[in-house]
């Protein structure tokens, strides 16, 4: 979960994750290169005495100026469009959650079970316990097992909702009329924390996800 003054992103918990973690570094580390470069040439600008009457068209220097970026581009958007990709694979689920956002709260049915759903609702701050996290615990978690498939459906009854566990890389839009699919593997046990992430009225900061 995420912590006082954390600026980055949560710890993974999910190999998905992981990779989301490379790519946000990867990326970061080019930008980090071209701020630096063009900070570098605009400083030259400003500072330095060179001229050239005779530079009306420089052929070469515009060919370098137009493919670079262009390559640049496509370290970026390579193991971006790998990620999507991934992102999208679903593979043969172990066990399959539907979960149904309202307003403002969840409720889930485990579908490989009979009769087995129930709702789940903020704590709210007069009756938490001691150990307990303000306006992100729950009074009935989500239970699901580690390094297994799990497929999340995903649909709302009456406004949009957004399912979302930061640590797992899972944003998925709750939709109503709509069934959305999403699947993904845990490979540590805890407690792994998110909430609702489409403004969806008055409560809408109110209607967190807790997976044990």
């Amino acid at each position: 979960m995420a912590t006082w003054a954390n600026l980055g992103l949560q710890d993974s918990s999910s190999p998905l994750m992981e990779q989301l973690n490379f790519f946000h570094d990867h990326t970061l580390l080019i930008l980090t290169m071209i701020t630096i470069l063009v900070g570098y040439i605009m400083g030259m600008l400003m500072f330095n005495k060179f001229t050239n009457r005779y530079l009306l068209h420089g052929q070469t220097i515009e060919i370098i100026w137009t493919v670079l970026p262009a390559i640049i581009l496509m370290f970026i958007a390579f193991p971006s469009l790998r990620l999507l990709y991934l992102m999208d694979e679903i593979n043969t689920p172990s066990i399959t959650l539907k979960s149904i956002g309202h307003q403002w709260y969840w409720s889930y049915e485990y579908s490989d079970f009979l009769n087995l759903e129930f709702d789940s609702y903020m704590i709210p701050t007069n009756e938490l316990e001691m150990n307990g996290f303000r306006l992100l615990d729950v009074d009935n978690r989500i239970v699901l097992p580690m390094n297994n498939q799990i497929r999340i459906l995903v649909t709302a009854t009456d406004v949009l909702h957004s399912w979302t566990i930061p640590s797992l890389g899972v944003k998925v839009d709750a939709t109503p009329g709509r069934l959305n699919q999403i699947n993904f593997l845990i490979n540590r046990p805890g407690l792994f924390f998110g909430q609702c992430s489409e403004i969806c009225g008055a409560n809408h900061s109110f209607m967190p996800i807790v997976i044990e």
